[in-house]
């Protein structure tokens, strides 16, 4: 999910699009879950793999029992419950915020985190909380983004990794993938394939904002994209059928 009320703060400061890490260690990643955590494992792998130069110091959920922490301790990493019965969303935020503090996050990751968040949590973090939706933004925000596309029979679908801010799904796109729709496709397997295409952009948007490659456009959402000697890992094998394949998926950036 991504965000409501108002704030979100800009650009500037010592996190914010553009910064360089130089001499400032590893990226300090707090993800916030509320389910299997697949994507949380993507970051997880990229890491190990000496692709994503971070590391995941919380990883925080507002449901008890979800896989997400077991991959998290699994992975060596802290992982908590903050249950959100019972507090509204501006003092849940608050919650949130004083827990990624004390971890000394950085960067705030959305990983399938079904909570829209307030300004009380951007505005901690300005330009430094990142979400993952599965559809091309703008095209089919909230939920249920590929029963959307199904619906509306698009021939392209596929991810967006964007900055968050205060209306829902409509920050400044960081990396999109596309896929193809087929014929075929049903919720699952339109589902299936754009998830494989989430974990391979979510790391990568992760390192753009580590490696101090992305900026504003003053005066437009849009952002400049250095992406000079970058590579694109390639999606991870699925094991299934050419009916699960990727096909012809295409990574673009801002």
């Amino acid at each position: 999910m991504s965000s409501s009320g108002s704030g979100g703060g800009g650009a500037s400061g010592s996190g914010g699009p553009g910064q360089t890490r130089a001499a400032r260690g590893r990226l300090r990643l707090g993800v916030l879950v509320s389910g299997s955590g697949t994507n949380l494992q993507a970051v997880l792998d990229a890491i190990a793999a000496g692709t994503l130069d971070a590391e995941v110091t919380l990883v925080l959920s507002n449901r008890p029992g979800v896989q997400a922490l077991d991959r998290a301790r699994a992975a060596g990493v802290a992982a908590r419950v903050l249950p959100h019965e019972g507090l509204d969303r501006s003092a849940y935020d608050a919650a949130l915020v004083q827990a990624l503090r004390d971890a000394g996050v950085e960067l705030v990751v959305l990983a399938g985190f079904m909570r829209v968040v307030t300004s009380v949590l951007l505005g901690a973090f300005p330009d430094r909380v990142l979400n993952i939706h599965p559809s091309l933004l703008p095209a089919f925000p909230g939920v249920n983004a590929q029963e959307q596309a199904l619906a509306h029979g698009v021939k392209v679908s596929g991810c967006t990794v964007h900055l968050v801010v205060p209306e829902v799904d409509t920050g400044p796109i960081l990396v999109q993938a596309a896929v193809p729709v087929r014929e075929s496709d049903d919720e699952a397997r339109l589902r299936a394939r754009i998830l494989r295409q989430e974990h391979r952009i979510l790391p990568l948007a992760i390192r753009l904002l580590g490696e101090g490659r992305v900026q504003r456009v003053e005066g437009s959402r849009r952002l400049r994209i250095d992406t000079q000697g970058l590579t694109v890992a390639p999606a991870p094998p699925t094991g299934q059928n050419a009916e699960g394949d990727d096909g012809a998926a295409v990574v673009s950036f801002g």
